[in-house]
């Protein structure tokens, strides 16, 4: 499999995602267009996000902070969670269990 050869979904307005799922986990490739905005929500599945390029705004549980690249935010089951693309961004997220709506 290669990453350039899967096909992209926009899952979320201004959110382009390549999803790579596992038995246990989704892996989700993001390409997010400037000022996309994923609202507040939650979900039972623990999440990992990287911040490949660019900047995103993102908060957790009420705390909001401007990470860059390189940066890597935990996101435990069921804790609310927002962001919003300040710049064009790529973004990586690691979800258990497995993401079925991403199929």
């Amino acid at each position: 499999m290669n990453l350039n050869a899967l096909p992209s979904k926009e899952l979320m307005p201004g959110y382009h995602g390549k999803m790579v799922h596992g038995d246990q986990l989704t892996w989700a490739f993001w390409t997010v267009e400037k000022g996309a905005v994923v609202p507040e929500h939650q979900h039972p599945h623990e999440q990992i996000m990287h911040v490949v390029e660019g900047d995103f705004e993102f908060t957790l549980d009420g705390e909001t902070k401007i990470c860059k690249p390189g940066d890597i935010v935990h996101i435990s089951s069921n804790l609310p969670h927002s962001g919003k693309a300040i710049t064009p961004c790529k973004l990586m997220d690691v979800f258990s269990p497995a993401r079925e709506k991403y199929k």
